[in-house]
């Protein structure tokens, strides 16, 4: 319950911390140019309620160790007033010969585990950007 009301993150405006205004906190920590986009394009789109950069404390133990996925976002849909959840691995490439083993079993892992504890209604995955994942919950 922690992981979400104790900011922990820390960073350097303007290197890898930006100011959001969808996000949990008022500010983003990212870890790489591929999630700062990311985090851009979810904080200006109308279809995002709200998302959150999930912390290092965030994880789904796996037998292959703890794994940490990148994105909550919920996801408004205007017409039935509903929200779509979906967990997102974000990944510059989603070519398997450049996704260590390990971390493609933890990714499975991670698939199963959303399945069965929401029966279906958190969606998970790995996107390599926002367009992908709208691509996705809208289609």
């Amino acid at each position: 319950q922690t992981v979400f009301t104790e900011n922990t993150l820390r960073g350097t405006l303007g290197v890898n911390a930006i100011p959001v205004k969808r996000h949990i906190f008022d500010y983003l920590v990212s870890d790489s140019n591929i999630e700062r986009d990311f985090a851009s394009e979810l904080d200006i789109s109308t279809k995002v309620e709200v998302y959150a950069k999930l912390p290092r404390g965030f994880y789904i133990p796996t037998p292959m160790g703890n794994y940490n996925p990148d994105w909550a976002i919920c996801f408004k849909d205007d017409e039935d007033i509903k929200h779509i959840y979906f967990i997102a691995e974000t990944k510059g490439t989603m070519s398997s010969l450049q996704t260590k083993g390990i971390e493609e079993a933890k990714i499975e892992c991670a698939r199963r585990h959303f399945k069965k504890i929401s029966e279906g209604k958190i969606r998970y995955d790995v996107v390599s950007n926002y367009e992908e994942l709208l691509e996705m919950v809208t289609g």
